[in-house]
């Protein structure tokens, strides 16, 4: 009895070990990179990081999708992997109320209650799972088995696309600044200042998603939606500038023309979602990570494909031997600029410090402990793959990562609650490290029962 008792311990000690060890090695990663980036030593340029964030987005990372995904999808697996992207909108659904709550027990100021709902709801979906993922199966005797790493990484990157469709509708359209609070900038000096500010603009724009602040549209930085509903009602608000709505049957149309014609026919409603629809930066989506996952989709459904491309005998063995080592770079260089963008420490901010404290807690503890109830549930109706582990703490860790980063690039984009942002993702990040050891520790020892 004494003997069992004493592996039951040695057991529970193993199972914190594995647990902890691969978020210690990103820990190191991390603070690796912050070393580097330092303002006091400045071993590594900010501009270095900028161009590494590049060389992930646009190299490394497509790399990693497409030989993992690729390699391990069929056209069943996807019908079996349905619940992986339906599980990022119920996650993100589940905090998008969790912040609501938060606004409204933290009372945060009225400018940003929507801004407390967003970074609440959507957590990061794409790098810091995958630098997870890849950090505990580097271990030989991780709890996955000998395809964890191929696997896990298959799994995320099945779910990104449902994040990036989300970022550029929901997330852009909610990211509008308020109109009760916008301050008019006129639009040549907001170009000019982005040209200026390009150098020093901060890691967190440009940590996740390069170049999309540089991507805004004429209606980026302005209140479009409340503009758009206020001038079809007739509403006039003499602060602001009048949207401009001639293709949609305003007062320059001549009754004779065909444009206001088809106005005449067209419910108010209708013509408010064409217009907002117009709006939306949807053409976006196509990056190199999303197009890396249809073509990882496309090469793995089709057997000829498939075969052609993958396996040791394939014609193009060695091509993808090639993207596998470029992609062997996306784990320290994503850890590297998470550092890099910790070391310039948190902005000022108004959003104050009950509510920060709320939106992490909310995020960090609560939504997790809601997320092991939705998946145990998916897991009695028969949701999700049998017996697969990796399977589950994908979902899992679906629930547990802080908000995006790439949400401070939106605000940026937006004009809307910058500064707030970066300081929030900041100390997200900070008690992450806390919060994800915990959690960790809880997934690995409730799989154990699976």
């Amino acid at each position: 009895m004494i003997f069992a008792a004493m592996d039951q311990i040695k057991n529970r000690h193993e199972d914190l070990l594995s647990a902890v060890v691969p978020l210690m090695k990103l820990l190191c990663l991390t603070v690796i990179g912050l070393i580097l980036a330092h303002p006091k030593t400045q071993v590594v340029p900010r501009a270095t990081f900028k161009l590494l964030s590049k060389l992930v987005f646009a190299l490394f990372l497509p790399c990693l999708i497409f030989v993992h995904l690729g390699e391990s999808v069929t056209l069943d697996d996807v019908l079996l992997w349905w619940f992986v992207p339906v599980n990022v909108l119920i996650s993100t659904a589940i905090g998008c109320a969790l912040g609501y709550i938060v606004a409204i027990i933290c009372r945060p100021p009225p400018q940003f209650f929507r801004f407390t709902v967003i970074m609440t709801g959507f957590g990061n979906t794409g790098n810091l799972p995958i630098a997870i993922v890849g950090s505990v199966c580097h271990s030989s005797d991780n709890p996955f088995g000998p395809d964890c790493h191929r696997t896990g990484i298959a799994y995320v990157s099945f779910a990104q696309w449902v994040a990036v469709i989300l970022v550029y509708t929901l997330v852009y359209h909610m990211m509008e600044p308020p109109m009760r609070y916008y301050e008019i900038v006129s639009e040549g000096n907001e170009i000019e200042e982005e040209h200026i500010n390009n150098i020093s603009r901060p890691l967190l724009h440009e940590a996740e998603w390069p170049g999309m602040v540089d991507k805004g549209t004429e209606h980026s930085k302005t209140p479009f939606i409340a503009r758009l509903f206020m001038s079809i009602s007739g509403s006039s608000q003499n602060t602001f500038p009048d949207l401009d709505l001639t293709e949609e049957g305003g007062a320059g149309v001549g009754p004779s023309s065909p444009k206001s014609l088809r106005c005449l026919a067209e419910p108010k409603v209708v013509r408010r979602i064409r217009t907002v629809a117009e709006e939306t930066p949807i053409q976006h989506i196509m990056q190199p990570p999303t197009i890396a996952s249809l073509l990882a989709l496309i090469v793995g459904m089709v057997p000829l494909f498939r075969d052609f491309v993958f396996g040791t005998d394939a014609p193009l063995s060695f091509f993808t031997d090639s993207l596998e080592i470029l992609a062997g770079a996306v784990v320290p260089s994503v850890m590297l600029i998470l550092g890099g963008m910790l070391a310039e420490g948190p902005n000022d901010s108004a959003l104050g410090t009950r509510t920060m404290i709320g939106i992490a807690v909310a995020r960090l503890l609560v939504l997790p402990l809601v997320g092991i109830g939705v998946v145990a549930l998916a897991g009695k109706l028969n949701f999700l793959v049998q017996g697969d582990q990796m399977y589950r703490f994908v979902l899992l860790l679906q629930y547990t990562t802080p908000s995006a980063i790439l949400l401070g690039a939106i605000a940026s984009l937006r004009g809307y609650a910058v500064k707030e942002a970066s300081a929030l993702l900041f100390w997200q990040h900070i008690c992450a490290v806390a919060s994800l050891s915990v959690y960790i520790v809880i997934y690995f020892k409730l799989l154990s029962y699976v």
